[in-house]
């Protein structure tokens, strides 16, 4: 499928999805959302596709809206818009969580407002040293967006989030890694050969396991511990029933390495 401003690629059981608008770098054109929804729906649904990388092009993850775009009336019918803006990001952030694949943020760059957000929804970010991250929505007389709310407290802490959001300041790698906001820091010309060996690792691994895991890690704030036992006791009896149980006492026992089918 091709798009405007999203890029799809599909390697190795690693499906790359690229931000594709660097001159403006990466903010979210008219149609954009809707690509970005579609490029995830794409991959999240390829029963080859074990891992999703989200990145952007050039010297930008993604800056957010595009001012320009609201300012000069270039963005037709407000409302409506708005509206149907909403409604995409909406869909993208739930299909991000829903699908049962890990979705890996590699930051290569600014990452602001919405944009810092989309990075935020994904289960795991790696940020190259150039990166850096804003909730820049107060000083645009705005509210954020793509979930920040939700992911960011999470992700820092009630106290820093409220900072964060309130003050509207810019933060870099090696702070967003300080507090908690990113998993890994790298230099610039490192970022996706170590994404992609991150990537890599997790594409190896039994996938039916891992559904279980990204679905009850989601929801670790809504169990308590009985619960929590409870899933997991369902998880397992379900992975014991499965080819690649098998497979990976096996592998064990012949010290060879595993080959992961998701039966």
């Amino acid at each position: 499928m091709q798009w405007e401003f999203v890029l799809l690629d599909k390697q190795n059981k690693i499906a790359t999805i690229t931000l594709n608008r660097p001159e403006k770098y990466n903010a979210f054109a008219s149609n954009m959302r809707n690509e970005i929804l579609e490029a995830v729906e794409d991959a999240g649904s390829d029963p080859e596709i074990h891992v999703v990388v989200i990145t952007g092009a050039g010297k930008a993850f993604c800056s957010g809206g595009d001012v320009n775009e609201r300012v000069s009336g270039k963005s037709k019918a407000l409302s409506t818009t708005v509206s149907n803006e909403r409604h995409t990001m909406f869909k993208t952030v739930l299909a991000i969580n829903s699908i049962e694949k890990p979705f890996i943020a590699a930051v290569n760059g600014i990452a602001a407002g919405g944009g810092c957000n989309l990075a935020l929804s994904c289960d795991i970010r790696i940020a190259s040293e150039n990166a850096r991250f804003g909730q820049i929505f107060t000083l645009r007389g705005t509210h954020p967006d793509w979930g920040g709310i939700y992911f960011l407290p999470r992700l820092v802490g009630y106290a820093k989030a409220a900072e964060l959001f309130f003050s509207g300041e810019i933060i870099n790698a090696r702070e967003s890694l300080a507090i908690g906001m990113v998993n890994k820091v790298v230099p610039h010309e490192e970022l996706m050969p170590a994404t992609y060996n991150m990537a890599e690792k997790i594409a190896k691994n039994a996938p039916i396991p891992i559904t279980f895991i990204k679905r009850g890690l989601q929801n670790f704030c809504k169990m308590d511990l009985p619960q929590a036992l409870d899933y997991e006791a369902y998880a397992l009896d379900v992975c014991r029933k499965s080819d690649d149980f098998m497979e990976g006492f096996k592998s064990f026992l012949e010290k060879r390495d595993p080959v992961f089918k998701g039966r």
